[in-house]
Parts: structure tokens; C-alpha cells; sequence
């Protein structure tokens, strides 16, 4: 099922490469129709998102629907067990200490008589998107509102298709989200970018979803900020020989499971963990839930790599740049030092993704498909913006007045050195 691949010493980047299985985010066919449905809500604000909400999700809104009420909040946790709650609170506690770590702070320096900084504010209005439909996801919920909240967001406003689900409304009200509107796909990523009647517009959108939102997010960029172009989830285990294969198997199939298009990929340098590996998956399938998703995951993207080294493992994971990298190998933090690129990074044979997935407080909102080389994880500075702070007085204009209007005259721009002249020859 996961399909073996042994690469050589010294194996180039577009061998390794060309064995992988990317999500790709240019789909002509997908693009036309939400290009159409974006443009429809911009257009035509609420009578376009109702309808594309009937038309996808098979429910009927109004304005005076669309929110939900503090009559459903109340229910909503009238619906949920204790336990839950219990573990949504830790988990918010969780994920508010690592972030408040995070804060990007404003800064101020004095040098040669220029007073010079950087202040940095948080936008005033927030969308986060969480995926909705078969499944509820209140996880997701506090990845994305808690970050925010952190920042100094003034009004978080989420959208969620079926926000009907008790624990997904707990969960907003948990990590204080401000609106919560039952509408999703591409038309709600519209709404939130343009305003519709219903919903204002706000400055920057968070949250992965399918490859409409994912494509409605690319669209908008530009009318608002985004966090990242977020593909099908995947991991990379690099496990040694004292790893073990019931565990490696358990995290693998834990990725699989989530959607037929996610990916997940062994690498190891121990040719008789890779038997293992493929035997301890086959055995876990069998009493999976989901086990015609993870399965056809495994058959059309899962891969075991075997490498001549630890070394070659870390250069290839490196190569992969995944959302999701566990290090199953005896020296862990040694390890850490060679790896460049990856979302997230699991150290040890105790430490499975489930766990930052959930409640270890970082964010489980990553980048995928390779985008890690150049994109971070969701975190508080999503939802900052700084601005430069620069104040001059006469005499320390007058010590940079050459150079600034040497540059002007060089660049053609006679205004930009009269500017500055006209300060200094007072």
C-alpha cells in the first residue's frame, strides 16, 4: 500500500522530487467558478451569498438568520458534555500562553538627533474561516481566534458552514470570537473580504478549508491580508531503528485519515523499519473509523522513503519542507539543528502530531505542499500591521540632507531634493 522508494547517496532535489506527490493550487478548472462566486458577493453582497449557501450547503438564510444568536450559544452548551469543556478550556489556556509570547512589540531609538521606531498595531477586524460540513472541527476554532485575541484583534468574526454543531460554537464563545455567521466555502471568504450587508468586511483572513476557499483566499489578497494558501494536510516521520513501528504507524495513518488527498511519508535509514512500518499500517487500518479515506490516502500519496543516512533523512525532509515533521530518533535536538524547513517540529518517540494538533498550545494552522520554505505557522503577528515612526529635527536633517538629495537627483526626482533643500537653506 505505502509505496517504497530507495534513494542513493547523494541523491539529487529533483530526484527526490519528482517522487512526491504535491497538492497543487493552479486548477483552471476550480478557479472559474469561484472567480464567478467571488465576484457575485462582491456584486450582489447578501442576495449572493444566501444563494450559493442554498445552492452548496442545501440551507436557507435571511439576515436575520445568518448569525448566530445568543439564544443558540446558550444551547450549544447545554449539548456538550463537561469533559469537553473541560479539555476546550486547557486547551485555550494552552494556546493563549504560547502565543502571548509571541507579541511583536513597538521600539524607539534616538540617534544623532533623529527620533526613529517602529509601532506596531493590531488590525481592528479579523475573519477566521473554520471547515464545517460532515465533520466539526473546534480545534480549529481556538487556532484561530486565540492567536487573535492575543493580538489585540477588536472583532473576530468567524464563518462556519453547519455552525449549528454544539462544540463548535462552545468553542467560539470559549475563545471569545465576537460574530459567528453560518455560511462557508468561497462565497463566505467573499463576504468577509468585500462586506456584504450581513457582514461587514474584515482586514485580514485566517483558516484553512477545501480548494475553494483555499482559492477564494488567493483572489482577495489585496482587498485584505491573508495567513497562507493552506493544501491537504501531511507529515513526514524520519524514524531510526529504535523507533517504534506501531507508533510510526499510528501517526501515519492519524494524518491519513484526515482527507483522501493528505499525505504522509516515512523516511528512514533502517531498511527493516520500513517492512515494519508497512506491516504495523496494514494491521491499524483494519480498526480505523476512517479507514476508506486514510486508505486511499496511503495508496495515492503515502510514501516510505529508505536513505543511506541520518543526514540524507534530514536533507530530504528538508527538500519536502511538510507541514508537519516528526523526528522519531535518538538524538532529537541534534537533529533540530539541520532542519530548515517545516511548519511544525515533533521531537522524540513521544511526542505524536495528535498532540500539537490539539493541546500543546502551538498553532495547528501550518503551511503545506512545500510552502514552509517561505511561510510560518499561524501566530499572533498574522493579525499585527507596524507602521515607521520617524521624527527629524532641523540639525539632524541637515546631517543627511546631501545624501538624501543626492539619491532624489539620481533617480530623476527634482521635487523629492527640493524638499529636503528647502529645510536646510533657511
Amino acid at each position: 500500500m505505502l509505496k517504497q522508494i530507495k534513494l542513493s547517496a547523494g541523491f539529487g532535489e529533483k530526484e527526490a522530487r519528482a517522487s512526491i506527490v504535491k497538492p497543487l493550487f493552479e486548477r483552471p478548472d476550480v478557479e472559474a467558478a469561484v472567480r464567478d462566486i467571488v465576484e457575485a458577493v462582491r456584486q450582489g453582497g447578501d442576495k449572493a451569498l444566501f444563494e450559493y449557501t442554498r445552492k452548496f450547503d442545501k440551507v436557507s438564510l435571511t439576515a436575520d438568520t445568518v448569525k448566530v444568536t445568543p439564544e443558540e450559544f446558550n444551547a450549544a452548551y447545554s449539548l456538550v458534555e463537561s469533559e469537553f469543556l473541560g479539555a476546550i478550556r486547557e486547551a485555550k489556556e494552552r494556546i493563549r500562553s504560547f502565543h502571548a509570547r509571541q507579541r511583536e512589540n513597538s521600539w524607539f531609538m534616538v540617534e544623532g538627533g533623529a527620533f526613529l521606531g517602529q509601532l506596531v498595531r493590531p488590525v481592528e477586524r479579523a475573519g477566521i474561516y473554520v471547515p464545517g460540513g460532515r465533520a466539526a472541527y473546534p480545534s480549529s476554532v481556538l487556532m484561530n481566534a486565540i492567536p487573535a485575541k492575543v493580538a489585540g484583534v477588536d472583532e473576530v468574526a468567524m464563518v462556519v458552514p453547519g455552525a449549528t454543531r454544539a462544540e463548535v460554537l462552545v468553542a467560539a464563545a470559549e475563545a471569545g470570537v465576537d460574530e459567528v455567521y453560518k455560511v462557508g466555502g468561497a462565497q463566505a471568504i467573499a463576504a468577509l473580504a468585500f462586506g456584504t450587508e450581513s457582514i461587514r468586511k474584515v482586514d485580514v483572513i485566517t483558516g484553512p478549508g477545501n480548494i475553494y476557499v483555499t482559492l477564494a483566499k488567493k483572489m482577495v489578497v489585496g482587498s485584505v491580508a491573508i495567513d497562507m494558501l493552506a493544501g491537504p494536510s501531511e507529515v513526514v516521520v524520519v524514524a531510526d531503528s529504535d523507533a517504534k513501528p506501531a507508533y510510526v504507524a499510528a501517526d501515519l495513518l492519524a494524518q491519513a485519515e484526515h482527507d483522501p488527498d493528505a499525505s504522509a511519508i516515512l523516511i528512514t535509514y533502517a531498511e527493516e523499519m520500513a517492512q515494519k512500518v508497512s506491516e504495523a499500517v496494514e494491521i491499524q487500518l483494519g480498526k480505523l473509523d476512517r479507514r476508506d479515506i486514510a486508505e486511499k490516502s496511503l495508496q495515492e500519496n503515502g510514501r516510505i522513503f529508505v536513505v543511506a543516512s541520518l543526514e540524507e533523512a534530514l536533507r530530504l525532509a528538508n527538500i519536502i519542507a511538510p507541514e508537519h515533521l516528526e523526528l522519531m530518533v535518538e538524538n532529537p535536538l541534534e537533529a533540530l539543528g539541520s532542519i530548515r524547513n517545516a511548519g511544525a517540529i515533533f521531537l522524540g518517540y513521544y511526542t505524536p502530531e495528535a498532540v500539537g494538533d490539539y493541546i500543546a498550545g502551538s498553532n495547528h494552522v501550518l503551511p503545506t505542499g512545500g510552502t514552509a520554505r517561505f511561510y510560518s505557522p499561524l501566530s499572533v503577528n498574522t493579525f499585527l500591521k507596524s507602521s515607521s515612526v520617524l521624527s527629524f529635527s532641523k540639525q539632524a536633517l541637515g546631517m543627511v540632507a546631501n545624501s538624501a538629495i543626492t539619491i532624489a537627483d539620481s533617480e530623476g526626482f527634482s521635487g523629492h531634493a527640493k524638499s529636503v533643500r528647502y529645510r536646510t537653506e533657511e
